[in-house]
């Protein structure tokens, strides 16, 4: 394609729009599963509050956070998987359906990047109410730190800013993680195993990293998921900023550094692929 024929920003921002739009649509045709996407998430979210709120009734903190940071920890995991959730997971998980039925091939000849298409082209708008849910829940959790005195200092803006930037870098790991095994269906035509490794290895960032020490098998998993497949540094970095409870600043360094190579290293697998790719009419 002619470089100048290329789409500019404001066009791939009004193919989103377009994207948003289309899948506001079909979430209303089919009502009843946009409700009962909602409800189930709710009883999700309460299941998880009881829980922990039971587990808090017998024990003063776990690894050193208390209730109210253990729940603003919570609610950024939700924040950070919601947005994954939303924007990705449908799309990520399509692609396989994709190569099946030959329809890659007209994402192929579309004048635009094929990535950016195959990530964005359908958005989970129900699962926006568990980005709500989150924020209530981070709010209510600042604000019992506050009234309990665990917090005295106000949170700056700088705070503010950092702990958004942070959520996006999460973001940005965790997109980068899924399209890279997503993309291997290219090359083994159906790689459910590889895809279901993205739910089992995101299992661990459910919890903070200073739960996983004190054990050998804990430290081996602390230090493979903060340095090696850094999903543990994405999760509770954030909180830890939320919460005023971030001692190593290096960790933010890491976390933002893992997030940029996740994206590049994912665009390379991804675009290898391609590369591999042989059209249903070849």
């Amino acid at each position: 394609m002619d470089p100048s024929s290329k789409p500019s920003r404001s066009s791939y921002t009004r193919v989103f729009a377009t994207f948003v739009r289309n899948s506001l649509i079909r979430e209303m045709t089919f009502r009843s599963n946009f409700v009962i996407t909602i409800v189930t998430r709710g009883f999700w979210f309460a299941a998880q509050l009881t829980l922990f709120e039971i587990i808090y009734r017998n024990v003063p903190d776990i690894s050193g956070w208390s209730r109210e940071q253990y729940f603003a920890f919570m609610a950024t995991g939700m924040l950070i998987n919601a947005l994954v959730e939303t924007f990705f997971m449908p799309n990520c998980a399509n692609l396989s359906e994709l190569i099946r039925t030959g329809n890659l091939d007209f994402a192929l000849l579309k004048p635009i990047d094929t990535q950016f298409l195959i990530s964005f082209e359908k958005v989970n708008i129900a699962m926006l109410t568990q980005v709500v849910m989150a924020g209530v829940l981070l709010t209510y959790s600042i604000t019992k730190l506050y009234s309990t005195g665990q917090l005295t200092q106000p949170l700056t803006w700088d705070q503010i800013l950092l702990y958004l930037l942070l959520i996006m870098v999460g973001v940005a790991f965790f997109y980068s993680l899924m399209i890279a095994l997503a993309s291997t269906t290219i090359w083994f035509g159906r790689n459910q195993g590889l895809y279901d490794f993205w739910f089992y290895i995101t299992v661990f960032a459910r919890y903070p990293h200073d739960i996983y020490s004190g054990t050998p098998v804990g430290e081996v998993i602390r230090f493979a998921f903060s340095y090696l497949v850094p999903i543990l540094l994405v999760v509770t970095i954030p909180a830890e900023v939320a919460v005023s409870k971030l001692q190593n600043w290096n960790l933010v360094g890491i976390a933002m550094l893992s997030a940029v190579l996740g994206l590049l290293i994912s665009r390379a697998i991804f675009q290898l692929a391609l590369r591999s790719y042989r059209s249903a009419s070849s």
